[in-house]
């Protein structure tokens, strides 16, 4: 499909499917939801926090070097948030995410959309997926 943005979407998006960021021909980011434009505005929201933006996450994270998830509070992802440094980097990370390329397919069974995200992932080098277990 022709690429779409977060703030154009068209009126007659399907709900469940599978979603991909991109800037240019660099594919970014596979993601799946039940409801494309919620996810989509979790994604991009100025006001979205960690647990909603996760890709924008990631990019903050690399933005500062904080790459590394850790399992305490001092560096956990709600502390981070509070960081000016890192909550400035996140913000602008909300703002690239609104103006990435999005592309997106109908999939409504829950187990072929987790397979097609994987797949799609891995087809398109995705480097902001992560499928490992936290």
């Amino acid at each position: 499909m022709a690429p779409v943005t977060a703030t154009s979407l068209p009126a007659a998006c399907p709900k469940a499917c599978i979603y991909l960021f991109s800037e240019g021909e660099r594919h970014l980011y596979v993601g799946r939801t039940r409801n494309l434009r919620q996810r989509i505005g979790n994604h991009s929201r100025p006001s979205a926090k960690h647990n909603q933006a996760v890709f924008a996450f990631r990019l903050a994270r690399e933005l500062t070097g904080n790459d590394k998830a850790t399992y305490s509070k001092v560096g956990s992802r709600s502390a981070l948030e509070q960081d000016p440094e890192f909550s400035s980097a996140f913000s602008l990370s909300k703002d690239r995410v609104r103006s990435t390329d999005l592309r997106f397919v109908e999939e409504t069974d829950p187990t072929r959309q987790a397979l097609l995200e994987i797949y799609a992932s891995v087809a398109l080098e995705t480097p902001y997926n992560d499928f490992d277990t936290h």
